[in-house]
């Protein structure tokens, strides 16, 4: 599979509204009582009719600045939009590196904090969209059956850690040998080349690699990756081939048979590119096993970033599935 064969996505061809309203809620750690603060921004209004969708950002510890024009879907349907940092990164709360061990990162610390937020906002009916590791959270939230979940929308969201591990080295493969060798060679000074290679097949293919957007949150990972290195392992690069953290064997794929109509009555939408690090083979769990409605929609041009590189596609796609009565 090589990428660079075949014309490259649009990208975001429209400007998206600044928040309606920013600000934070406190957060009580449960592992240690510390208070945190959890940034959030809204677009929109919460106490319109109409149904919010939380949006919940990847990494782990890569702020939510690069789902940004997810925020067009409040523009064309009018869906309050709901975005937020979670602690250890962005505009929450950080903790200062090796302060904390890597065991204090956990699902558990950031299903409560998911929690934690949409009751302090005053939220008591709504949908979560979620991006890669945040669609594996969200997922793992919608197993606890919280009240007022309406529907799921995960996107490049992989079901079992193991699998997406084998796919990034089948994908890892087709890259030209010398890639490859300075990939597997992190003191290698093309090693840097190299991963920007893999990123421009395979996490973003817009054209340069530079929507403004992923670089605000792919800095902000450069400047303070405990909670990334804590849970993915190092280094700091969102398509990492290998996992060593702590999720290193999370896996939903037992579980998704939990998943039905009565848990998220809207049903499933699962989205992945052709040319994702999410290929079919993590995606294909979620469409067989779940026992909600599931539909499945793959974008041609796009890797696993289809917010950013098929913009107008995805917000359609997104925003016809929201308002579609469940």
């Amino acid at each position: 599979m090589d990428p660079n064969a075949y014309p490259p996505p649009p990208g975001q061809t429209r400007p998206y509204a600044p928040p309606t309203r920013s600000g934070t809620v406190r957060f009580r750690v449960p592992s240690t009582n510390e208070i945190a603060e959890t940034s959030y921004s809204i677009w929109g209004n919460l106490s319109s009719k109409k149904v919010p969708v939380v949006c919940v950002h990847g990494g782990p510890g890569i702020p939510h600045d690069y789902l940004l024009p997810i925020s067009l879907i409040s523009t064309d349907y009018t869906i309050p939009v709901v975005m937020y940092d979670q602690v250890g990164c962005g505009r929450s709360t950080r903790f200062p590196p090796h302060q904390y061990p890597p065991n204090f990162f956990t699902i558990d610390l950031f299903l409560a904090e998911l929690d934690n937020l949409i009751r302090s906002l005053g939220i008591t009916v709504y949908d979560l969209l979620g991006h890669s590791w945040g669609g594996m959270l969200i997922s793992s939230y919608a197993l606890t059956q919280p009240a007022g979940l309406r529907k799921l929308i995960l996107c490049s969201t992989p079901s079992d850690m193991r699998t997406f591990v084998q796919v990034g080295a089948e994908l890892r493969s087709f890259l030209p040998p010398g890639i490859q060798a300075s990939l597997s060679n992190r003191l290698s000074p093309e090693h840097t080349a190299a991963t920007m290679e893999l990123h421009r097949r395979h996490l973003c293919r817009v054209e340069p690699f530079s929507p403004v957007e992923l670089m605000t949150s792919l800095q902000s990972l450069a400047e303070n990756d405990t909670v990334h290195n804590a849970m993915n392992g190092g280094p700091s690069t969102p398509n990492s081939v290998d996992i060593t953290g702590s999720l290193k064997d999370w896996s939903v794929v037992a579980e998704l048979g939990l998943v039905t109509e009565k848990t998220v009555p809207g049903g499933v939408l699962l989205i992945n590119g052709y040319f994702d690090s999410t290929q079919d083979a993590c995606v294909l769990p979620w469409f067989s096993r779940v026992k909600a409605r599931v539909k499945w929609v793959q974008f041609a041009l796009s890797s696993s970033m289809p917010h950013l590189e098929e913009t107008d596609k995805f917000v359609k796609v997104v925003g016809r599935f929201l308002t579609t009565h469940s």
